[in-house]
């Protein structure tokens, strides 16, 4: 490996750990502009949707600029192949967090707004640690940490069936406040895709270090 190929990778890896702490911190405060119903909160998430994006585009340009200049192998290219779906899976939840901000928007907006039929900060808390965790096995390679993840994502996505049906089962009594309960729905899918794509950054995780290819978690 060359001494400028090295730096590369270095730029890349900051760069990747920068848009980790910028993603984290979208969801965290979309979390908590519908937990609190505040609508600045959620308005600077969606404001900041923006940066991401452009940070998920220069980080995929130098990618596709060291595989065409260097031209790695083996563990290098298996690096910055992951690094890209790291970076478009970064930039999904991003997406999702401004998308659950602009539900909390919506929600305040609802005159006499209904309170949720179900448990949103169980299951966004899950999802949030989940996020957590799977960068965490991202910084330090952890594949234990990583395998974790994993196990954990069918816990969320039973927690987003019953809000389901919770949400269908308040609409049949309350049809007066189906507005608000389509949004926290709505909310419920978001944050389980959330989860999803925290397991899929999880799984790469485990690719990079082991070049195994995981799609489930294995008893």
């Amino acid at each position: 490996m060359t001494l400028l190929m090295l730096r590369e990778l270095d730029k890349v890896k900051k760069g990747l750990l920068e848009l980790c702490a910028m993603v984290e911190d979208s969801v965290a405060k979309a979390i908590q502009s519908v937990e609190r119903m505040d609508v600045e909160l959620a308005r600077e998430v969606i404001a900041g949707d923006d940066d991401i994006d452009a940070r998920e585009v220069e980080l995929d340009e130098e990618c596709f600029k060291i595989i065409a200049l260097y031209q790695p192998v083996a563990v290098d290219l298996r690096f910055l192949v992951a690094v890209m779906k790291f970076n478009n899976d970064l930039e999904r939840i991003a997406d999702l967090a401004a998308n659950i901000a602009e539900r909390a928007v919506a929600l305040a907006e609802i005159s006499g707004v209904a309170a949720a039929p179900f448990d949103f900060s169980e299951m966004a808390h899950k999802a949030q640690g989940m996020l957590k965790k799977s960068l965490d096995a991202l910084v330090n390679l952890d594949v234990d940490t990583a395998r974790r993840v994993i196990c954990m994502d069918d816990e969320v996505d039973a927690l987003h069936s019953n809000n389901f049906q919770l949400v269908k089962d308040e609409i049949r009594r309350r049809p007066e406040h189906i507005d608000a309960l389509l949004q926290y729905v709505t909310v419920s899918r978001h944050v389980e895709r959330i989860a999803d794509l925290s397991t899929n950054i999880a799984e790469e995780v485990i690719y990079i270090v082991e070049g195994d290819i995981v799609r489930h978690c294995l008893p």
